[in-house]
């Protein structure tokens, strides 16, 4: 591809980036890519795949694997505080995780492929929604349009702000963390304010709850038995001054490497849940909710992306232990033989999900040489 053609998904990027829709809101963006990508004639294009998302197959013709590459089409509830042309146009809302930049990569990578130079197999190219609340993966999965397609392999990576500039970040095995998050309802009974013993207040519960799984939490990273319990939010009555509360709230994050690790410490915490909640008198209501499925990824598939970055003379880093945060990918990864990457963005680049990230467009090529790279040692 040649200048004209990166400056041409410069402007698809930077029109994404001004046009942000939420996790599941995809309509717009979803529509767009869609548009663009029957331009370059794919032998099978599927919308609204799991909801808004996109899938466009280019078929070589000729028998052998196939495998998929993903984008998300989601944005963030954040209020952006750049100023430059292409700020998001949207109160509120904006790119701040760089899923615009991930699909611009993937329609280079489309274009690529509509010149002719699979060999023989398949290349799916996956546009998924709503990966930001860890809901996109599995509507995808479960929509019967994507039933019918079985990849041999899966492949996607994130920017990486804080990493030099085009630099690969490669992980064997987990490369993000098991994530999910439990909201725990506590039923009590009100009173007045001057009479607690006729009420059953949740207070004491809520701390012991935030005390005793604190407890659960072993923060270091480099440990296989990693576990991070964070508490995320509280709600306990109303703002009454002569009423005791009768319910209460609490909504906690937790964060494992693995995911039987992450099942042990479900048990752990709901025992907890459940010996409070009795001794305290009180009815306890569990829900879960943003569950990110740990990224575990394939050797082989791990060495296919060191290829393709050595192939193309990018440097090469190696990370001792997964990232921390979650990535809904892991439900691809757990059911098809692939691999996350990261690529950086720059040392100096703000951080995801600040109001002053941006992704960078120089990354474009980047991530198209790196696709068609894994796709061209699959396939030919």
């Amino acid at each position: 591809m040649d200048l004209t053609s990166y400056q041409f998904l410069e402007k698809i990027r930077h029109d994404l980036h001004a046009h942000p829709e939420l996790s599941g809101e995809e309509y717009e963006t979803g529509q767009k890519v869609a548009s663009i990508l029957s331009g370059y004639r794919p032998a099978l294009l599927l919308e609204k795949i799991g909801g808004t998302g996109v899938i466009a197959v280019f078929d070589s013709g000729n028998p052998g694997p196939s495998v998929l590459f993903r984008s998300e089409l989601d944005a963030l509830p954040i209020q952006e505080i750049n100023d430059f042309a292409h700020r998001s146009n949207r109160e509120n809302i904006s790119h701040k995780c760089g899923h615009d930049g991930h699909t611009t990569i993937l329609i280079g990578l489309a274009k690529k492929l509509s010149e002719g130079m699979l060999l023989k197999g398949k290349v799916i190219l996956l546009f998924q929604p709503a990966e930001e609340n860890g809901s996109g993966a599995e509507t995808v999965m479960s929509d019967p349009a994507f039933r019918s397609i079985h990849p041999d392999y899966v492949f996607a990576f994130h920017n990486l702000p804080g990493y030099p500039f085009k630099q690969i970040v490669i992980k064997q095995n987990a490369f993000t963390a098991s994530v999910k998050s439990i909201i725990i309802r506590l039923q009590g009974k009100t009173t007045h304010a001057a009479e607690p013993e006729n009420g059953i207040n949740p207070a004491l519960a809520i701390a012991r709850i935030i005390t005793e799984t604190a407890k659960l939490s072993n923060n270091t990273p480099e440990q296989e038995d990693f576990s991070v319990v964070t508490p995320i939010h509280i709600n306990m009555g109303e703002v009454a001054y002569g009423t005791a509360a009768g319910n209460g709230e609490v909504h906690l994050t937790l964060r494992t490497w693995t995911e039987p690790h992450m099942k042990r410490l479900e048990t752990k915490i709901i025992a907890v849940i459940e010996q409070v909640s009795e001794r305290e008198q009180l009815k306890a209501e569990i829900s879960w909710t943003n569950k990110f499925t740990a990224n575990e990824n394939d050797d082989e598939a791990t060495e296919m992306v060191m290829a393709a970055a050595l192939k193309n003379n990018f440097s090469v880093t190696k990370r001792d232990f997964p990232f921390k945060w979650g990535e809904d990918f892991g439900l691809f990864t757990q059911h098809f033989k692939g691999a996350m990457f990261g690529i950086g963005a720059g040392v100096n680049t703000p951080a995801l999900h600040n109001p002053d990230y941006d992704f960078p467009d120089e990354l474009i090529p980047v991530g198209i040489q790196m696709f068609y790279s894994i796709a061209q040692k699959i396939l030919d």
